[in-house]
């Protein structure tokens, strides 16, 4: 017997999204089209390494790389079969599709949605790695990412698998509003909260610091405007029959989203910033509208995804002096962007957007997107706005709670702050022995050289060639022994290894 069984076993007891899906509906173009959709994580480290202080950048690319590498393997090990699986499910979770593997037949729808789900999973705990920047021990934060699957997987199963109670009520999330960007910074709020603000953080007001590069934030952006045309468009799951209407539908919203966004973010920017134009007001305005407009992607009108944006986009903005009057230092503005918007002001922007589908979801019937269900302002009555309702409550409780378990598990084991001094230093000094000039590491050095837990070495500035330096410090002493005649010394230029002319 087949190990997942036949085809026509796979297709009827799993489902890709709330709409119908089946393995066996994933045509080759439609596959191809899902294996497409795989950018967006690029675009997440650029954006988070250009918010944070340069002495941290490359620590966060490196936990971006350890979401892909620990998340990656856990969610194939387990959490694809979480959410999907058929050995045995309840309404709250499911079993099976455990270490995903598909036979000749089957690989290529199989193989498809685990990869275009995969991201979504991966981009969940992305979203914390910016809220935890700057002061997150980098053990423990891998730790964190190899367990964080389960916060993402089993929400996931309520809306999109054929066992959850959410999809069973009515629920509708198309492109990850709530399953994704909501549980993503839902997580970021609690890690943010049960982190601390970075030392001196709020010494002096609730200003923002410094960004480290804004060129590579603006590069970010950019990447992860593109990414999320290819991941809304993909979320109807390929282009074959009327599912390409529905995916270039999806693209236009999505972007039209990100205009209304955009220009709240300029506007915004320009009244608080009396004149000026900040770069992470509108950053954080964009990826707002953008999470916003995600869950109905396929099911809004063009002009309303641009009201959608616009409000997802105020939401993060406020959103993030919002939150750094609570103490909430979020570096990057995840919880904002996420629980209301990207990362966590990515909470607020997300918890509007699952809001939104209950006002102005079309009540469509070509793909059954919405089952038939229309929005309150689409003649349709309160139910699915109640449904809704119900589920940005449930991934919001659901992530904080298991975020907080986890967490404070971990923290038994392995601390999850840095060290005071080791903050001061940077994260890319004491967890990756790289040293960059110009940023502060060489005051800190000098000022924490008798700390008793102090045990850094600090090794060449990045940027700079070892070899050369001691070249030049050879031809400077050649150049000495010369010129006191000193015949003993041989000069650098009698050496093998090098064919430089030492002028004399």
């Amino acid at each position: 017997m087949k190990q997942h069984g036949s085809l026509r076993q796979l297709s009827s007891s799993l489902q890709c999204r709330q709409v119908v899906i089946h393995f066996d509906s994933i045509s080759p173009i439609d596959g191809k089209a899902l294996i497409s959709c795989e950018f967006l994580l690029l675009g997440f480290g650029l954006l988070e390494s250009g918010c944070v202080s340069l002495k941290n950048e490359v620590n966060i690319m490196m936990k971006n790389v350890i979401d892909i590498v620990f998340g990656g393997i856990t969610y194939w090990l387990f959490g694809f079969g979480l959410t999907y699986g058929k050995l045995y499910s309840n309404p709250f979770f499911a079993i099976g599709y455990f270490a995903v593997d598909a036979d000749l037949d089957e690989m290529g729808p199989v193989f498809s949605t685990f990869l275009f789900q995969l991201s979504f999973a991966t981009t969940a705990t992305t979203i914390v790695s910016g809220a935890m920047a700057e002061r997150c021990n980098f053990r423990a934060y891998c730790l964190f990412s190899l367990c964080n699957t389960i916060v993402y997987c089993v929400p996931a199963g309520w809306i999109w698998g054929s066992h959850g109670f959410l999809n069973t009520l009515g629920a509708i999330d198309i492109g990850g509003s709530g399953a994704v960007h909501l549980v993503g910074g839902s997580s970021a709020f609690v890690a943010a909260w049960m982190l601390g603000p970075r030392l001196g953080r709020y010494d002096h007001g609730n200003e923002p610091l410094p960004m480290g590069s804004p060129t590579n934030a603006l590069l970010g952006l950019f990447m992860l405007w593109w990414g999320w045309l290819a991941f809304s468009s993909g979320s109807v799951f390929g282009v074959s029959g009327h599912k390409w209407k529905f995916s270039a539908r999806a693209a236009v919203t999505t972007i039209n989203a990100s205009f209304g966004g955009g220009v709240v973010g300029l506007i915004y920017s320009y009244i608080r910033k009396k004149g000026k134009f900040d770069i992470l007001d509108l950053i954080s305005a964009v990826l707002g509208s953008l999470v916003s407009v995600t869950g109905g992607c396929a099911i809004y009108r063009p002009w309303e995804a641009i009201v959608i944006g616009a409000i997802g986009g105020g939401l993060a903005c406020f959103g993030i002096p919002f939150f750094d009057w609570l103490r909430i230092d979020d570096p990057v503005g995840a919880t904002s962007v996420h629980v209301i918007g990207p990362f966590c002001t990515t909470g607020l922007s997300a918890f509007w957007g699952v809001l939104a589908i209950g006002l102005f979801a079309d009540g469509e019937t070509l793909l059954s997107l919405t089952k038939g269900r229309a929005g309150l302002f689409k003649g349709g009555n309160a139910y699915l706005l109640g449904v809704q309702t119900l589920a940005a409550v449930s991934f919001s409780l659901w992530a904080g709670f298991i975020t907080f378990l986890l967490l404070w598990i971990i923290n038994k084991f392995i601390p999850i702050r840095m060290e005071a001094h080791e903050e001061l230093l940077g994260a890319d000094l004491v967890e990756h022995g790289i040293r960059r000039s110009g940023v502060g590491v060489s005051r800190a050095l000098s000022a924490l050289g008798s700390h008793p837990n102090f045990d850094i070495e600090a090794g060449s500035a990045i940027g700079t060639n070892p070899g050369h330096e001691m070249a030049l410090e050879k031809f400077l002493k050649d150049k000495g022994s010369l010129r006191n005649g000193n015949l003993n010394h041989e000069p650098l230029s009698h050496i093998t290894n090098t064919s430089i002319a030492w002028a004399k």
